[in-house]
């Protein structure tokens, strides 16, 4: 399984706007084959802090993802509505378990 996290900033007079590009985003990834979950999360302390967090069944899931349409779109909408501080990290994970 690949674990994704990570953060990026939008501008709070932004927020509006960029939640429907999120919502359209996050939608057509939980609909992707292999994609285990999709989430962004506004930070409750820090306005226009965004969280996010994905699993993938596996990379190759993973790379399908990043040539999708919606994602291109993202990429681009993003980017216009000023989109800073994105920092992203892949994990692998051999096992996981409750807690």
């Amino acid at each position: 399984m690949i674990v994704v996290t990570g953060e990026f900033r939008m501008p709070v007079a932004a927020l509006a706007q960029a939640r429907e590009a999120m919502e359209r985003v996050i939608a057509a990834s939980r609909a992707e084959d292999g994609c285990l979950s999709y989430t962004y999360a506004h930070d409750v302390l820090e306005p226009g802090l965004i969280r996010v967090s994905e699993a993938w069944r596996d990379r190759a899931a993973l790379s399908a993802h990043f040539e999708r349409p919606h994602m291109k779109r993202w990429q681009e909408e993003r980017a216009a509505l000023g989109l800073t501080g994105r920092r992203i990290e892949l994990h692998e994970v051999s096992a996981s378990e409750p807690l």
